[in-house]
This record gives C-alpha cells, structure tokens and sequence, in this order.
C-alpha cells in the first residue's frame, strides 16, 4: 500500500506548509514582541522571519516522504 509523492501533492504541501509558517511566525511574533515593538510590526517581522525555518524542514520533510514513499 505504498503510494508516491505526485508533484500536484508536493506542490500543495508545500504552499500549504509556507502559509501555515507565516502565519505560526506572525503569531509568534505578536506573542514575544507585541508589547515591545507593537502587535503589527511585531506580526510583521514574524510573518517574514518564521519561514526562514518552516521551508527548510518542510522541504526536508517532503524530501524525506519522497525516497521513503
């Protein structure tokens, strides 16, 4: 019962996993340094920081499902 990764799938997973990092990122962003910096710059610098992981491990992630799947 295995089944392979089609590109349309990878494709979606991906612009999934970015969008839910940018939103993880702006909320974080507010959490840490809302009071600080202000809740909208600090959603601001979250939504375009927190992808600087998220793609990584998502492209790792995918990768990793694609040679094992």
């Amino acid at each position: 019962m295995t089944s392979s990764l089609t590109p349309l799938a990878f494709v979606l997973a991906f612009v999934l996993g970015a969008l839910a990092s940018v939103a993880g990122g702006a909320i974080g962003g507010m959490i840490v340094g809302g009071k600080i910096l202000g809740n909208e710059l600090a959603a601001m610098l979250g939504g375009f920081y927190g992808p600087l992981a998220g793609v990584a491990g998502i492209v790792i992630g995918l990768l990793v499902l694609a040679i094992i799947g």
